[in-house]
């Protein structure tokens, strides 16, 4: 079987070179609440400090949330008022800083009356800064602000997409001209909510369940054409908090370091049957963030967000069966990552241990061969945020699930069990998107004809292993393979 198994605000007279203008001590965002209804919608805004350099490009849009008038569902164009102070200075290839969660390299600027439809993609929080020393200690990971980005072009599957592309037009029978599709409807974001109870959404075809409680888990549910899938994944831990160091200098990252507390673990239970259903094949990206602010450092507003992303592959030899299984093991004290004089280190006191064996909760009838990988990514990000306009320092734990469980044909009973686990660690500074999603927002912005966006912008190094390992029952079995989470 093949292998299944990221105070005092000082006012300035004159920041012309940082892209940046002078700030008013009447201005009301010069203090403002991170909690404030503006601020919460679509976050602080930035505020000149002499501390604190920005790229020459970088454009300070006045009134931050008070200046918007709303976002759409994907977070890529923002509404904001024509009138804000620089709005004017908004063109493709600068970069729009309205608010910590308006941040991105500017691709389209159009006028709709009075206001400014400004589409934004990704940038590396080097992009924005260009010298400043930020950083933090104690946040506290609790009582979030839940974000749901709602009906996002990004969470439809690719082949939804493809439906967005060139359709023959002419005759029937015959081949035609090719017309570009129009453009899909692009809802605004919901308001966002307080507290980390799970949030329900639906991704390509699958009906999920987000929350951050005594854990980031998501749960997942398919049923579909003969396949039914269940199931839940969380990397538990209690009371956690982070610490976080970033120096810029020159443009270019000379110091960086995120620390996570609490204790941390890993839990995961699935129930799957089939019934002359098909194999899947798919990356969920749940379009939910929680996120805690944090105010502003240096008068750059800035959040810690969670987010989540769920991988399922099936590879059911079988035409009918069922799996079933669950298992918890504990991780690690703490995770993080260092980086100084051009070297990257982890920083995670590893403490792997298991509490509930999964190989030996597998059960399941199947007539052949069914193999189940699962892969859950919970992804720490403290910077700018805005699901996929992230940038800033990133520290992601992927946790793949690897199970099999096969009999011979016909045999009323499974002859044996396999479960490979593997644990691994993706951090850096900068920014990294889903290889589906930007898929899917390029095929969108190519509609509108806007230029695409780049998958990733990050300085880090490889993944780092934290734990992997598999076992077969009865070892060695050929039939259920050595089943390992994926490499990629």
């Amino acid at each position: 079987m093949r292998k299944v198994v990221s105070a005092v605000l000082t006012v300035v007279l004159a920041l012309a070179s940082t892209g940046c203008g002078g700030r008013s001590s009447g201005d009301p965002t010069a203090d403002e609440d991170p909690y404030s209804e503006s601020a919460l919608r679509y976050g602080m805004a930035p505020v000149p400090h002499p501390d604190l350099t920005y790229q020459p490009d970088v454009v300070l849009v006045g009134g931050g949330g008070r200046s918007v008038r709303s976002v759409t569902a994907d977070g890529l164009t923002w509404r904001i008022d024509g009138d804000a102070s620089r709005a004017e200075d908004l063109a493709p290839g600068k970069v729009m800083f309205i608010t910590g969660r308006g941040v991105g390299r500017v691709l389209d600027v159009q006028r709709d009356g009075g206001d400014l439809l400004v589409t934004i993609g990704p940038v590396s929080v080097t992009d924005v800064i260009r010298d400043g020393t930020l950083e933090q200690r104690g946040i506290a990971i609790e009582n979030p602000v839940v974000y749901q980005a709602g009906e996002p072009i990004w969470a439809m599957s690719e082949e939804e997409a493809d439906a967005l592309g060139a359709t023959p037009t002419g005759r029937a029978g015959r081949a035609g001209p090719l017309r570009l599709a129009p453009p899909p409807p692009r809802p605004n974001q919901p308001p966002p909510s307080r507290g980390g109870g799970e949030v329900r959404t639906v991704v390509a075809n699958f009906s999920t369940g987000v929350s951050l409680n005594d854990g980031a888990e998501v749960s997942f549910h398919y049923h579909r054409n003969g396949t039914k899938l269940s199931g839940r994944a969380a990397l538990t831990f209690a009371k956690p908090e982070a610490d976080f160091h970033l120096n810029i200098k020159g443009g270019s990252v000379t110091r960086a370091e995120l620390s996570i507390s609490g204790g941390f673990g890993i839990r995961y239970s699935f129930e799957a049957g089939l019934r002359d259903g098909q194999n899947i094949r798919t990356v969920l990206p749940i379009p939910v963030d929680f996120s805690i602010p944090m105010g502003t450092v240096l008068g750059v507003p800035l959040a810690l967000t969670v987010s989540q992303t769920v991988k399922v592959t099936t590879a059911f030899g079988a035409k009918v069966g069922t799996i079933k299984g669950k298992g918890e093991f504990s991780l690690a004290g703490s995770l993080g990552y260092g980086y100084a004089n051009g070297t990257f280190g982890p920083q995670v006191s590893k403490n792997f241990k298991r509490k509930e064996s999964l190989i030996n909760s597998l059960t399941g009838v199947p007539v052949g061969v069914m193999g189940l990988l699962i892969e859950h990514q919970v992804r720490f990000d403290v910077g700018f945020s805005a699901f996929v306009l992230k940038a800033g320092l990133f520290f992601e734990v992927s946790t793949a699930y690897g199970t099999t469980i096969g009999s011979a044909l016909g045999a009323p009973l499974a002859v044996c069990r396999g479960v490979g686990i593997g644990v691994r660690a993706s951090y850096g500074v900068g920014y990294t998107i889903l290889a589906p999603v930007v898929n899917v927002i390029n095929k969108f912005l190519s509609l509108i004809n806007v230029r695409p966006i780049d998958p990733s912008g990050k300085l880090g190094p490889p993944p780092y292993v934290i734990h992997s390992d598999e076992e077969v029952i009865p070892p060695g079995t050929r039939l259920c393979g050595t089943p390992k989470p994926a490499a990629d």
